[in-house]
């Protein structure tokens, strides 16, 4: 805990925020999207935004894996799991998430589906091994964090010869979104976003290095600084960014220099190479159908690929209709301006996805919103 602590000095985390108002001009508003969840989720519980100066403003960006998954594909997983002989397996999160007209994996389990929790994808191939006679299928979400798991599960299957471990895949990939915020910061109103940088992920990061953003960071001209979770790290990186943008820089910065490199961990990524490609396009909720944003499983571990293994009907998804998790996923929204917030809408009895995750920003507002600063 001691080293912890020092990242959660609340003397520090003071000095930082006066060099970021001594650095951030008045005349000048600065808008910074933290695009992982865990960040929305440190800014909140440490109640940074108390600490920041007006005219630099935090924007929640779609960096919560259970949050962009689009409804369609939560409904094709209730259907998997409603397959007689299938053990469908996720992580907790996603067991709770409303698909359409609320349903949801954990009503699905409630009426007789056999859907089960899980830590980790070990945890997947241990049941298929119980269970030889059963189709066990791994229901796999989640960035490039959570991707190489899911691949070495995958080939760890095919050694061992597991033909009843299967994987729905919806792994996403993160300098795609980046690159689709930046390039359509447009709502349905004709409202415009501006984004002046990124507080750039961590966990991420530490699979696909700071190298990864550079071809955004380049194309559109914005900063971006990879950060890591404590205060202190995103007070740093705040305070990093407004240099740049000051100083009218575009770069790829690393803050987080204690658990990340450019070249990032090259184990995992030949992993994810080997056994999975990317889709041509994937939908992700609230930013649409964006091209080349996620891997599917390739042709030679077929057999372990449950899109190809199942028949599963086609689905539009129903989104709530006074539901602004899609908004908030773009920035265009912060979760108090839905209706629903904190009313209908609570982690208790979520109406939406970003009020249902641990790193959703509507879970974050609604927890900490109304938290000291440090």
């Amino acid at each position: 805990m001691k080293y912890i602590e020092d990242f959660r000095n609340s003397e520090y985390a003071n000095a930082l925020a006066r060099q970021i108002a001594c650095h951030a001009h008045p005349e000048r508003h600065y808008q910074l999207m933290e695009f992982c969840g865990g960040h929305t989720h440190a800014i909140h519980r440490y109640g940074l935004p108390g600490l920041l100066p007006g005219n630099v403003e935090m924007i929640h960006g779609p960096g919560c894996p259970v949050c962009v998954l689009p409804i369609a594909r939560i409904d094709k997983a209730i259907a998997l799991a409603s397959i007689p002989n299938v053990i469908l397996c996720s992580y907790g999160d996603m067991l709770r998430v409303p698909g359409s007209n609320r349903h949801s994996l954990l009503k699905a389990k409630a009426e007789g589906a056999d859907v089960r929790m899980i830590y980790s994808v070990d945890d997947v191939l241990k049941i298929a091994s119980e269970n030889p006679h059963r189709q066990v299928v791994f229901f796999a979400i989640g960035f490039e964090t959570t991707t190489p798991p899911t691949a070495y599960a995958i080939k760890q299957a095919k050694m061992r010869g597991l033909m009843n471990f299967s994987v729905f895949c919806n792994h996403v990939l993160t300098p795609a979104a980046m690159e689709s915020l930046l390039s359509t910061q447009i709502s349905e109103s004709g409202e415009s976003v501006k984004l002046d940088g990124f507080v750039g992920p961590a966990h991420v990061s530490i699979v696909i290095g700071s190298q990864a953003y550079e071809k955004v960071s380049q194309k559109y001209r914005k900063p971006i600084v990879v950060s890591g979770f404590e205060p202190l790290d995103v007070l740093h990186s705040i305070l990093m960014l407004i240099h740049q943008i000051n100083q009218d820089r575009c770069e790829v910065e690393n803050q987080y220099t204690r658990a990340v490199n450019r070249e990032g961990n090259l184990v995992s990524q030949q992993i994810m190479a080997d056994v999975l490609e990317l889709r041509e396009t994937f939908e992700w909720r609230g930013l649409g159908f964006i091209p080349d944003s996620a891997l599917k499983i390739r042709a030679e571990y077929a057999d372990f690929d449950a899109e190809k293994i199942f028949s599963l009907p086609e689905s539009t998804g129903v989104e709530h209709k006074q539901c602004e998790c899609g908004s908030v996923l773009r920035g265009i929204k912060k979760p108090m301006d839905c209706k629903l917030f904190a009313k209908v809408c609570t982690p208790e009895n979520p109406l939406g996805s970003c009020m249902v995750s641990s790193e959703g920003a509507c879970a974050a507002v609604y927890t900490y919103g109304r938290v000291n600063a440090i």
